[in-house]
């Protein structure tokens, strides 16, 4: 009796604190009403920065090229059409999910391939190259013709590529037997 005393005591000064010597049940149920993260869960939100990306992750990209360069190890699947960028076979091409694209090239030695040319209908392609096969090097070069940067393609490592703003890129052969590449475009 002197504990619902006590408590009476308590919640007459004041009544909407707690306190340890208060033994009655909470009244109210917990409501998520104030929790923002909690009630908007599943609802599209009204900023930028939150909105869902339609664009594949480059783990992804790089997912893709490594299953699809683990097929064309084996020489009977290489493209017959040297210096030109072609689709991969078609169980190469299952490493890829969605819309991401797999092309290959295969380069005779000293023999070289455009690189990526920027679409206006694809605001924000990513692309990612996968030596399979030979030694090769991804050659930037400016407007005006000048060499602005040169990268080894490693054998087992993707080579994650952006657009050459003003400039092209090339896929260089520098090896003494055909390179071969695999190109996943998303």
């Amino acid at each position: 009796m002197a504990q619902q005393a006590l408590s009476t005591a308590v919640r007459t000064s004041a009544p909407h604190a707690r306190t340890s010597l208060d033994v009655r049940p909470a009244s109210r149920a917990v409501s998520v009403e104030g929790i923002g993260d909690v009630v908007d869960a599943g609802r599209r939100s009204g900023y930028s920065h939150l909105a869902e990306r339609r664009l594949p992750t480059i783990g992804r990209l790089v997912s893709a090229a490594r299953g699809a360069a683990a097929v064309l190890v084996r020489p009977t699947l290489w493209p017959t059409r040297r210096g030109h960028w072609q689709p991969a076979p078609r169980v190469a091409r299952r490493h890829a999910s969605g819309r991401l694209r797999v092309s290959t090239v295969a380069l005779e030695p000293n023999s070289f391939v455009s690189g990526p040319v920027p679409q206006s209908t694809r605001p924000a392609g990513m692309e990612v190259l996968f030596l399979v096969s030979g030694r090769a090097h991804l050659i930037s070069s400016g407007a005006d013709g000048r060499m602005r940067a040169a990268a080894e393609l490693s054998p087992g490592r993707a080579r994650v590529v952006g657009t050459a703003l003003g400039g092209h890129q090339h896929l260089v052969n520098t090896g003494e037997e055909v390179a071969v590449v695999v190109r996943v475009t998303a």
